[in-house]
Protein backbone atom coordinates (compact mmCIF):
# COMPACT_ATOMS: atom_id res chain seq x y z
CA UNK A 1 0.00 0.00 0.00
CA UNK A 2 1.35 3.43 -0.94
CA UNK A 3 2.26 5.79 1.87
CA UNK A 4 -0.29 8.60 2.38
CA UNK A 5 0.64 11.91 0.78
CA UNK A 6 1.28 15.15 2.65
CA UNK A 7 -1.67 16.94 4.24
CA UNK A 8 -2.36 20.57 5.08
CA UNK A 9 -1.05 20.18 8.65
CA UNK A 10 2.36 19.26 7.20
CA UNK A 11 2.70 22.86 6.00
CA UNK A 12 1.95 24.59 9.28
CA UNK A 13 4.41 26.63 11.30
CA UNK A 14 4.25 29.09 14.16
CA UNK A 15 4.71 32.73 13.24
CA UNK A 16 4.63 35.54 15.84
CA UNK A 17 2.39 38.41 14.80
CA UNK A 18 5.27 40.87 14.97
CA UNK A 19 6.98 39.06 12.05
CA UNK A 20 4.21 40.06 9.64
CA UNK A 21 5.43 43.09 7.68
CA UNK A 22 2.92 45.94 7.59
CA UNK A 23 5.15 48.13 5.41
CA UNK A 24 7.95 47.33 2.96
CA UNK A 25 11.54 48.37 3.61
CA UNK A 26 12.23 52.02 2.78
CA UNK A 27 14.47 50.92 -0.10
CA UNK A 28 13.04 47.96 -1.99
CA UNK A 29 16.29 46.08 -2.52
CA UNK A 30 17.39 46.64 1.10
CA UNK A 31 15.06 43.79 2.10
CA UNK A 32 16.84 40.75 3.45
CA UNK A 33 17.47 37.77 1.18
CA UNK A 34 17.73 34.23 2.52
CA UNK A 35 19.57 31.97 0.08
CA UNK A 36 18.61 28.29 0.27
CA UNK A 37 20.53 25.50 -1.47
CA UNK A 38 17.79 23.01 -2.31
CA UNK A 39 20.27 20.13 -2.62
CA UNK A 40 21.93 20.52 0.77
CA UNK A 41 19.54 22.73 2.75
CA UNK A 42 22.36 25.18 3.47
CA UNK A 43 21.22 28.72 4.24
CA UNK A 44 23.06 32.02 3.89
CA UNK A 45 21.88 35.54 4.63
CA UNK A 46 22.24 38.48 2.25
CA UNK A 47 20.25 41.50 1.11
CA UNK A 48 18.18 41.63 -2.06
CA UNK A 49 20.64 44.01 -3.68
CA UNK A 50 23.07 41.05 -3.66
CA UNK A 51 20.80 38.99 -5.94
CA UNK A 52 22.83 39.57 -9.13
CA UNK A 53 25.97 38.24 -7.40
CA UNK A 54 24.13 35.03 -6.51
CA UNK A 55 23.26 34.31 -10.15
CA UNK A 56 25.54 33.39 -13.05
CA UNK A 57 26.11 34.96 -16.45
CA UNK A 58 23.78 33.22 -18.88
CA UNK A 59 20.96 32.82 -16.37
CA UNK A 60 17.51 34.21 -17.16
CA UNK A 61 15.17 35.84 -14.61
CA UNK A 62 11.49 35.79 -15.63
CA UNK A 63 9.29 38.56 -14.17
CA UNK A 64 5.52 38.99 -13.95
CA UNK A 65 4.56 42.40 -15.35
CA UNK A 66 0.94 42.36 -14.15
CA UNK A 67 -0.32 45.62 -12.71
CA UNK A 68 -2.50 45.77 -9.58
CA UNK A 69 -5.61 47.92 -9.78
CA UNK A 70 -7.47 49.43 -6.78
CA UNK A 71 -10.10 46.71 -6.91
CA UNK A 72 -11.55 47.06 -3.39
CA UNK A 73 -14.45 49.45 -2.82
CA UNK A 74 -17.33 49.83 -0.38
CA UNK A 75 -20.98 50.26 -1.19
CA UNK A 76 -24.23 51.06 0.58
CA UNK A 77 -27.63 49.47 0.09
CA UNK A 78 -29.85 52.57 -0.27
CA UNK A 79 -32.92 50.74 0.97
CA UNK A 80 -31.42 49.59 4.29
CA UNK A 81 -28.20 51.58 4.71
CA UNK A 82 -26.22 48.32 5.05
CA UNK A 83 -22.55 48.47 4.06
CA UNK A 84 -20.89 45.96 1.75
CA UNK A 85 -17.23 45.46 0.85
CA UNK A 86 -16.47 44.39 -2.72
CA UNK A 87 -13.29 43.18 -4.39
CA UNK A 88 -13.87 43.40 -8.15
CA UNK A 89 -12.08 40.63 -10.01
CA UNK A 90 -12.86 40.59 -13.70
CA UNK A 91 -15.32 41.79 -16.28
CA UNK A 92 -17.36 39.22 -18.16
CA UNK A 93 -19.99 40.65 -20.50
CA UNK A 94 -19.61 44.42 -20.88
CA UNK A 95 -20.71 46.12 -17.66
CA UNK A 96 -20.97 42.83 -15.74
CA UNK A 97 -18.32 42.06 -13.13
CA UNK A 98 -17.50 39.19 -10.79
CA UNK A 99 -16.52 40.24 -7.29
CA UNK A 100 -15.71 38.86 -3.88
CA UNK A 101 -18.35 40.25 -1.53
CA UNK A 102 -18.41 40.72 2.22
CA UNK A 103 -21.84 41.63 3.53
CA UNK A 104 -25.41 40.47 3.16
CA UNK A 105 -26.34 40.47 -0.54
CA UNK A 106 -29.10 38.83 -2.55
CA UNK A 107 -30.26 38.78 -6.15
CA UNK A 108 -31.57 42.16 -7.29
CA UNK A 109 -29.97 44.24 -4.51
CA UNK A 110 -29.03 47.77 -5.55
CA UNK A 111 -25.78 49.30 -4.31
CA UNK A 112 -24.43 52.83 -4.28
CA UNK A 113 -20.66 52.46 -4.58
CA UNK A 114 -18.50 55.01 -2.80
CA UNK A 115 -17.95 57.90 -5.19
CA UNK A 116 -21.43 57.72 -6.71
CA UNK A 117 -21.56 54.77 -9.14
CA UNK A 118 -24.55 52.42 -9.05
CA UNK A 119 -24.38 48.61 -9.16
CA UNK A 120 -26.94 45.82 -9.04
CA UNK A 121 -26.52 42.23 -7.94
CA UNK A 122 -27.31 39.76 -10.74
CA UNK A 123 -28.18 36.27 -9.54
CA UNK A 124 -27.76 34.77 -6.10
CA UNK A 125 -24.29 35.26 -4.55
CA UNK A 126 -22.54 32.01 -3.68
CA UNK A 127 -19.50 31.11 -1.57
CA UNK A 128 -18.54 34.75 -1.08
CA UNK A 129 -18.70 35.69 -4.77
CA UNK A 130 -21.27 37.85 -6.54
CA UNK A 131 -21.98 39.06 -10.06
CA UNK A 132 -22.81 42.75 -10.41
CA UNK A 133 -23.96 44.93 -13.26
CA UNK A 134 -22.45 48.42 -13.04
CA UNK A 135 -23.65 51.62 -14.62
CA UNK A 136 -20.62 53.37 -16.12
CA UNK A 137 -16.85 52.98 -16.46
CA UNK A 138 -15.94 50.91 -13.39
CA UNK A 139 -12.21 50.92 -14.14
CA UNK A 140 -11.97 54.70 -14.06
CA UNK A 141 -14.22 54.84 -10.99
CA UNK A 142 -12.00 52.40 -9.09
CA UNK A 143 -8.86 54.34 -9.99
CA UNK A 144 -10.46 57.40 -8.37
CA UNK A 145 -12.36 55.87 -5.44
CA UNK A 146 -11.12 52.30 -4.99
CA UNK A 147 -8.67 50.99 -2.42
CA UNK A 148 -5.42 49.09 -2.91
CA UNK A 149 -6.39 45.45 -2.28
CA UNK A 150 -3.95 44.76 0.53
CA UNK A 151 -4.05 41.19 1.87
CA UNK A 152 -6.21 40.69 4.97
CA UNK A 153 -3.21 39.94 7.22
CA UNK A 154 -2.02 43.55 6.77
CA UNK A 155 -4.29 44.84 9.48
CA UNK A 156 -4.41 48.51 8.64
CA UNK A 157 -6.25 50.63 6.08
CA UNK A 158 -4.50 51.22 2.77
CA UNK A 159 -3.17 54.71 2.13
CA UNK A 160 -1.52 56.76 -0.61
CA UNK A 161 1.87 55.10 -0.06
CA UNK A 162 0.44 51.71 -0.95
CA UNK A 163 -0.40 52.90 -4.47
CA UNK A 164 3.35 52.75 -5.19
CA UNK A 165 4.54 50.26 -2.58
CA UNK A 166 2.14 47.50 -3.69
CA UNK A 167 3.26 47.70 -7.32
CA UNK A 168 6.42 46.38 -8.97
CA UNK A 169 8.68 48.82 -10.82
CA UNK A 170 8.05 46.81 -14.01
CA UNK A 171 4.24 46.58 -13.65
CA UNK A 172 2.62 47.16 -17.02
CA UNK A 173 -0.43 45.02 -17.81
CA UNK A 174 -3.53 46.01 -15.82
CA UNK A 175 -5.49 43.23 -14.16
CA UNK A 176 -4.32 41.86 -10.77
CA UNK A 177 -6.08 42.05 -7.42
CA UNK A 178 -2.83 41.13 -5.63
CA UNK A 179 0.79 41.97 -6.32
CA UNK A 180 3.30 39.36 -7.50
CA UNK A 181 5.12 40.08 -4.27
CA UNK A 182 8.54 38.60 -5.02
CA UNK A 183 8.84 41.30 -7.68
CA UNK A 184 8.31 44.11 -5.17
CA UNK A 185 11.99 43.91 -4.14
CA UNK A 186 13.37 44.81 -7.56
CA UNK A 187 14.57 48.33 -8.34
CA UNK A 188 15.78 49.82 -11.59
CA UNK A 189 19.25 49.47 -10.07
CA UNK A 190 18.72 45.74 -9.49
CA UNK A 191 17.65 45.24 -13.08
CA UNK A 192 20.70 47.13 -14.36
CA UNK A 193 22.99 45.12 -12.08
CA UNK A 194 21.55 41.87 -13.46
CA UNK A 195 22.23 43.08 -17.00
CA UNK A 196 25.78 44.06 -16.08
CA UNK A 197 26.28 40.59 -14.60
CA UNK A 198 25.22 38.98 -17.86
CA UNK A 199 21.87 37.81 -16.47
CA UNK A 200 19.00 38.40 -18.87
CA UNK A 201 15.43 39.22 -17.89
CA UNK A 202 12.18 38.35 -19.64
CA UNK A 203 8.56 39.02 -18.83
CA UNK A 204 5.19 37.35 -18.85
CA UNK A 205 1.81 38.27 -17.42
CA UNK A 206 -0.26 36.35 -14.90
CA UNK A 207 -3.12 38.26 -13.32
CA UNK A 208 -3.26 37.27 -9.66
CA UNK A 209 -6.76 36.39 -8.48
CA UNK A 210 -8.43 35.90 -5.11
CA UNK A 211 -7.12 32.36 -4.75
CA UNK A 212 -3.84 33.79 -3.50
CA UNK A 213 -5.67 34.85 -0.30
CA UNK A 214 -7.42 31.53 0.29
CA UNK A 215 -6.04 28.80 2.57
CA UNK A 216 -6.00 25.13 1.70
CA UNK A 217 -9.49 23.63 1.76
CA UNK A 218 -9.56 20.53 3.91
CA UNK A 219 -6.64 18.38 4.97
CA UNK A 220 -5.92 16.39 1.82
CA UNK A 221 -3.95 18.40 -0.74
CA UNK A 222 -5.58 16.57 -3.64
CA UNK A 223 -8.98 17.92 -2.55
CA UNK A 224 -7.95 21.56 -3.01
CA UNK A 225 -8.99 23.30 -6.22
CA UNK A 226 -7.22 26.43 -7.40
CA UNK A 227 -9.00 29.40 -8.96
CA UNK A 228 -8.02 29.71 -12.63
CA UNK A 229 -5.88 32.75 -13.44
CA UNK A 230 -5.23 34.15 -16.93
CA UNK A 231 -1.68 34.32 -18.21
CA UNK A 232 0.19 35.27 -21.37
CA UNK A 233 3.71 34.28 -22.40
CA UNK A 234 5.19 36.43 -25.19
CA UNK A 235 7.08 34.66 -27.94
CA UNK A 236 10.21 36.63 -27.02
CA UNK A 237 10.06 35.14 -23.52
CA UNK A 238 9.55 31.60 -24.81
CA UNK A 239 12.50 32.09 -27.16
CA UNK A 240 14.69 33.48 -24.36
CA UNK A 241 13.91 30.43 -22.20
CA UNK A 242 14.78 28.04 -25.04
CA UNK A 243 18.04 29.89 -25.70
CA UNK A 244 18.94 29.90 -22.00
CA UNK A 245 18.36 26.18 -21.60
CA UNK A 246 20.22 25.38 -24.83
CA UNK A 247 23.28 27.31 -23.60
CA UNK A 248 23.28 25.70 -20.15
CA UNK A 249 21.87 28.67 -18.23
CA UNK A 250 19.24 28.49 -15.54
CA UNK A 251 15.66 29.78 -15.69
CA UNK A 252 14.93 31.69 -12.47
CA UNK A 253 11.25 32.34 -11.79
CA UNK A 254 10.48 35.53 -9.90
CA UNK A 255 7.63 34.34 -7.73
CA UNK A 256 5.09 31.57 -7.56
CA UNK A 257 2.97 33.29 -10.22
CA UNK A 258 5.76 33.06 -12.80
CA UNK A 259 6.42 29.47 -11.76
CA UNK A 260 2.80 28.46 -12.34
CA UNK A 261 2.59 30.30 -15.67
CA UNK A 262 5.80 28.74 -17.01
CA UNK A 263 4.94 25.25 -15.87
CA UNK A 264 1.40 25.58 -17.24
CA UNK A 265 2.76 26.78 -20.59
CA UNK A 266 5.28 23.93 -20.86
CA UNK A 267 4.55 21.36 -23.53
CA UNK A 268 5.26 17.62 -23.27
CA UNK A 269 8.60 18.28 -24.96
CA UNK A 270 9.66 20.61 -22.12
CA UNK A 271 9.47 23.77 -24.23
CA UNK A 272 7.41 26.79 -23.21
CA UNK A 273 4.64 27.51 -25.68
CA UNK A 274 3.99 31.21 -26.28
CA UNK A 275 0.45 32.51 -26.11
CA UNK A 276 -2.39 33.16 -23.71
CA UNK A 277 -4.27 30.77 -21.48
CA UNK A 278 -5.56 30.22 -17.97
CA UNK A 279 -4.16 27.96 -15.32
CA UNK A 280 -5.54 26.28 -12.22
CA UNK A 281 -2.34 24.27 -11.77
CA UNK A 282 -1.77 23.31 -8.13
CA UNK A 283 1.92 22.50 -7.73
CA UNK A 284 2.47 20.23 -4.74
CA UNK A 285 5.11 17.71 -3.59
CA UNK A 286 5.72 15.09 -6.23
CA UNK A 287 5.35 17.56 -9.08
CA UNK A 288 8.10 17.32 -11.70
CA UNK A 289 9.30 20.79 -12.68
CA UNK A 290 9.93 21.09 -16.41
CA UNK A 291 11.09 24.70 -16.79
CA UNK A 292 12.03 26.37 -13.51
CA UNK A 293 15.59 25.88 -12.17
CA UNK A 294 15.55 28.56 -9.47
CA UNK A 295 13.00 30.58 -7.55
CA UNK A 296 12.88 34.04 -6.00
CA UNK A 297 9.99 34.17 -3.55
CA UNK A 298 8.71 35.75 -0.36
CA UNK A 299 7.94 33.97 2.93
CA UNK A 300 4.39 32.64 2.70
CA UNK A 301 1.45 31.91 5.00
CA UNK A 302 1.13 28.63 6.87
CA UNK A 303 -1.13 26.10 5.12
CA UNK A 304 -1.09 28.13 1.89
CA UNK A 305 -0.88 26.87 -1.68
CA UNK A 306 2.13 29.16 -2.13
CA UNK A 307 4.08 27.47 0.67
CA UNK A 308 3.13 24.08 -0.78
CA UNK A 309 4.56 25.13 -4.16
CA UNK A 310 7.84 26.24 -2.58
CA UNK A 311 8.01 22.96 -0.67
CA UNK A 312 7.45 21.05 -3.90
CA UNK A 313 10.42 22.87 -5.41
CA UNK A 314 12.89 22.62 -2.54
CA UNK A 315 11.57 19.90 -0.24
CA UNK A 316 9.15 20.33 2.65
CA UNK A 317 11.66 19.61 5.44
CA UNK A 318 14.27 21.98 4.02
CA UNK A 319 11.78 24.76 3.45
CA UNK A 320 10.22 24.49 6.91
CA UNK A 321 13.69 24.35 8.48
CA UNK A 322 14.62 27.53 6.58
CA UNK A 323 11.36 29.15 7.72
CA UNK A 324 12.19 28.26 11.31
CA UNK A 325 15.56 29.95 10.94
CA UNK A 326 13.88 32.97 9.33
CA UNK A 327 11.61 33.32 12.36
CA UNK A 328 14.57 33.05 14.74
CA UNK A 329 16.58 35.55 12.68
CA UNK A 330 13.62 37.95 12.67
CA UNK A 331 12.96 38.01 8.95
CA UNK A 332 9.83 39.89 7.89
CA UNK A 333 7.08 37.71 6.42
CA UNK A 334 4.42 37.84 3.69
CA UNK A 335 3.70 40.41 0.97
CA UNK A 336 5.71 43.35 2.30
CA UNK A 337 8.32 41.11 3.90
CA UNK A 338 11.76 39.77 3.00
CA UNK A 339 12.74 37.40 0.20
CA UNK A 340 14.21 33.97 -0.40
CA UNK A 341 16.35 32.73 -3.30
CA UNK A 342 16.24 28.97 -3.89
CA UNK A 343 18.81 27.43 -6.22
Amino acid sequence: MAAPGPVAADFDFRLPDDRIALRPTAQRDAARLMCLDRRTGAVTHRTFADLPDRLSPGDLVVLNDTRVFPARIFGTKPRTGGRVELLFLEEGAPGTWRAMARGNLKDGDALALDGGMEANVVGAPAEGFATLRVDGDLGTHLERHGHVPLPPYIRRPDDARDRDDYQTVFAQTHGSVAAPTAGLHFTEGTLKALEARGVRTARLTLHVGPGTFLPLRGERLEDHRMHAEPYAVPRATADAIAETRASGGRVIACGTTVTRALEAAAGPDGHVRPGAGATDLFIRPGYRFRIVDGLVTNFHLPRSTLLVLVAAFAGRERVLSAYGEAVRARYRFFSYGDAMLIL
